[in-house]
């Protein structure tokens, strides 16, 4: 797998307490923006990646579990950046710009072992052009198929993507998916959520009959997403490149944005290669929605938590 060049990928794994955190590193000078679409966002230095701010885009995108609770990792990877001389200059430090978003991983494990800042420190450590794919890092505790509890849930992960861009370039896709709905294949057959003995039940079969047993999982769902490319853009190219990503969190996260979710994408450019914006905006939503399915393929289980892989045979019904 060919990441865009100098961009590598790290992960900090506890699989005790089914918790974990993820660090994408960028090359010094790129540009980066954000689009958040759930209702129950985590997020933290969202704002400045906004094309109507002055901040120039990001040094690493930090994608990590432990609910807000989680964010205290951003502090290990500034420091980390900081020792290596990496940030954005000021008149009295360099300082490094780090965005992150959480998912909600406090029901699967442990509730009281969250991604600290030695943990953001260790995923830049391991950061790699090989990233591992499933239940490793942000995707360690994720899960999918919530609303009708615990019982149900199917285990989720972490996914990758990669693919040339028409022109020139290339780009990849990551994805924590830990989304309240299921995860669903380009056919519409569903890949992992609510588990029955027969098979998966959809989302929306489960609220038309289920409805007074249905619960609300206030902020306890996500599906995080971040796009990076060598492909050259702007910040406003960057943030409509993740309005176009988004689509693809549609194409195989269903129900999507909904107000449990924290649904957030980012999209940060190396600038390195002279591209096809347009062309770079008409594949990604694909490319983000193979990586998404990738997480519950490659998930491994956790305790009465199966994953996908580990269902086969018992039928995927289709919407």
């Amino acid at each position: 797998m060919s990441l865009p060049d100098g961009v590598l990928v790290g992960h900090w794994t506890d699989v005790d307490a089914w918790t974990g955190c993820t660090v994408c590193m960028l090359p010094e000078g790129s540009v980066a923006s954000c689009e958040v679409r759930g209702g129950a966002p985590g997020t933290l230095g969202s704002d400045i990646l906004q094309p109507s701010s002055a901040g120039p885009g990001a040094h690493a995108i930090l994608l990590t579990g432990g609910s807000a609770f989680g964010l205290a990792a951003v502090h290990g990877v500034s420091r980390w950046l900081q020792e290596r001389g990496v940030g954005f200059p000021t008149p009295a430090a360099r300082v490094p710009l780090v965005p992150a978003a959480v998912v909600y991983d406090l029901g699967l494990g442990s509730s009281e072992v969250r991604p600290s800042p030695d943990a953001g420190y260790a995923a830049c450590d391991a950061a790699s052009a090989e990233p591992g794919r499933g239940s490793v890092g942000v995707g360690t505790g994720c899960t999918v198929g919530k609303l009708l509890g615990a019982d149900g849930w199917t285990k989720g992960g972490f996914g990758v993507a990669v693919a040339d861009v028409p022109g020139g370039g290339r780009v990849l896709a990551l994805a924590a998916v830990n989304a309240v709905g299921e995860i669903v294949d380009a056919d519409g057959s569903i890949l992992a959520g609510i588990r029955s003995d027969e098979g998966y039940v959809p989302t929306a079969e489960a609220v038309r009959g289920a409805a007074p047993e249905l619960r609300r999982p206030w902020s306890e769902a996500t599906t995080l997403v971040c796009v990076v490319t060598d492909v050259a853009l702007t910040k406003l190219e960057a943030w409509m490149c993740a309005r176009a990503a988004n689509a693809g969190v549609a194409r195989a996260v269903t129900p999507v944005w909904t107000p449990f979710d924290g649904d957030t994408v980012f999209c940060a450019s190396t600038g390195r290669v002279q591209g096809d914006v347009l062309a770079l905006s008409l594949i990604v939503a694909d490319l983000v929605a193979d990586a998404i399915r990738d997480g519950v393929r490659e998930a491994t289980g956790a305790p009465g938590c199966p994953a996908a892989g580990e269902r086969r045979g018992l039928g995927r019904r289709p919407l």
